[in-house]
């Protein structure tokens, strides 16, 4: 009796440790970005990006304050917080997805693998369908996720003032890079 009861316990614990193993996490992926339109960098970044990968279904999510990007001036970062993202009405920037080539990812053999990724991204109070390339690299247990889109403000009611549109671009070049853990259950 002893003994089947032990063995229950450690499949318990196996399947546990299974599901764990499905599931990527970070809290501090980095987000960043180019808007560069003319001589004046425009480039921000935020190193509290939040992700989560399930490996089994290709679920992928990922969400970033607004607020928490970070410019080389302050005044772009006032600007950008009160006049073009509106971050107190609209606080943060969302992924939602799956990776279309999921079954295509060996996810337990060390390795970088060409990911396709599908959803919807939501900014500004605007959602829209996307698509996006990527790189998924497998390495000891851990999953380094980059990709790289563009953003088209005009797309998410992002108006660019008369005064300023020379200086930035209609788009902003977002680039993710997160390096996810296994979440611990």
């Amino acid at each position: 009796m002893k003994y089947s009861t032990l063995m229950l316990f450690c499949c318990l614990m196996g399947i546990a440790q299974a599901k764990a193993q499905e599931k990527f996490f970070t809290k501090q992926g980095t987000i960043s970005f180019d808007a560069t339109g003319g001589l004046e960098k425009i480039q921000a970044t935020n190193h509290a990006g939040i992700c989560v990968l399930d490996t089994k279904t290709g679920a992928l999510q990922l969400a970033v304050l607004l607020k928490g990007f970070e410019f080389e001036k302050a005044l772009m970062q006032e600007h950008f917080n009160e006049n073009y993202v509106e971050s107190e009405k609209y606080p943060r920037a969302e992924f939602k997805g799956v990776i279309v080539n999921n079954s295509n990812i060996p996810y337990t053999k060390n390795g970088a693998y060409d990911v396709q990724v599908k959803g919807t991204f939501s900014l500004h109070g605007v959602s829209k369908e996307v698509t996006s390339i990527g790189k998924l690299v497998v390495q000891d247990g851990r999953i380094q996720a980059t990709s790289a889109f563009d953003v088209l403000f005009s797309d998410y009611h992002i108006s660019i003032p008369g005064v300023v549109k020379d200086k930035i671009a209609d788009h902003a070049t977002v680039h993710i890079d997160c390096s996810l853990q296994s979440l611990k259950m």
